[in-house]
């Protein structure tokens, strides 16, 4: 065993004994954590104060890293057993290529028997984001992740997959491997109220079965209204396939999940904020999945409103393989 791998064990022994009430927690594998306040950062490492010692833990040896929430300390989204869904980060912005590098395995194609769609993790559990137009009218899910292996990827799919909640309304389903490996990866999640119009993001997605497609652009608007729901309007492609998967900014961190696009135009592309999925996921018991409720899987569609030049495809459209490229691909 090598002194470094020691003295990562050591401290995250000594993190968890010197734990304070308002902490960050750092998952370093195997089960073990630190727990303290972050007093430095730097592109390679990150300082944690645990109490009565300042511990350097490499940012490569982080696996996950949970930050306190700001008003009470306590984590913002927990399951049964205490641990968090989804977890934040204070990352240096990088290059595009540097970023896909370090957090594409995170993304993933979402499968069943009539779409294929995007989506991400988001913790070590299985935990996966997607859209809930990707998954609509469908219990026979599979989630496939690409893992670098030398210059290639290999592909691992999962075919236990279950249903967590769904939210027709605002477009998002929470999904969860039911035995996710010690090898896969998660992303974090950023602020959407921080983003600023100008500033440069991107997506990886599978449109059209392409899968780990790279795309940029920029956020033209942060709050582009809908239906009664806001939007983060960007240049960023999104085709066929791209929908439920992440939009990053370019620290990668998810700031919003992509889902539609405006028809017959280029460059008029949306994001659910993701500032509306840590709602969502938080909220998950009110909107969890009932595989027995009689309205499980159907859509009931909104009524005909006059036509227009160009339409918005959104989520509470009929699919129609002419109208809306996100729908059931």
């Amino acid at each position: 065993m090598s002194p470094f791998v020691r003295f990562i064990r050591v401290a995250a022994f000594v993190g968890v004994l010197g734990a304070s009430a308002r902490a960050d927690v750092f998952s370093l594998g195997e089960g073990k954590e630190v727990r303290g306040s972050v007093v430095k950062e730097t592109t390679d490492a990150v300082f944690v104060d645990v109490g009565f010692s300042i511990l350097e833990i490499p940012r490569k040896e982080i696996v996950a890293w949970k930050k306190a929430d700001a008003d009470t300390g306590a984590p913002g989204s927990s399951d049964a057993s205490g641990a968090e869904l989804f977890h934040s980060g204070s990352f240096k912005e990088g290059s595009i290529r540097d970023l896909v590098e370090r957090i594409g395995e995170g993304v993933v194609l979402i499968s069943t028997p009539s779409a294929l769609g995007s989506g991400f993790v988001l913790n070590a559990e299985g935990y996966v984001i997607t859209n809930f137009h990707v998954i609509e009218g469908e219990q026979e899910i599979k989630v496939t992740v690409f893992r670098r292996s030398g210059r290639e990827f290999d592909k691992h799919k999962y075919d236990k997959v279950r249903i967590v909640a769904l939210n027709p309304f605002v477009d998002l389903a929470l999904l969860k491997i039911e035995e996710p490996d010690k090898e896969i990866v998660s992303v974090a999640l950023g602020d959407s109220d921080a983003i600023r119009v100008g500033e440069d993001v991107f997506a990886i997605g599978n449109p059209l079965g392409l899968d780990r497609t790279v795309s940029q652009g920029i956020v033209s608007l942060k709050n582009r209204a809908f239906d009664g729901l806001t939007y983060i309007q960007t240049t960023t492609p999104i085709n066929p396939g791209n929908s439920g998967g992440p939009l990053f900014n370019l620290r990668g961190e998810v700031i919003g999940v992509t889902n539609m696009m405006l028809v017959g135009t280029e460059g008029l592309n949306f994001a659910i904020p993701i500032a509306q999925v840590k709602a969502f996921i938080r909220n998950r018991d009110a909107f969890a999945f009932d595989k027995d409720n009689p309205n499980t899987g159907y859509r009931y569609l909104a009524p005909p409103r006059k036509g227009s030049e160009r339409k918005v495809v959104s989520p509470s459209e009929s699919p129609s393989a002419n109208a809306d490229p996100n729908a059931k691909h």
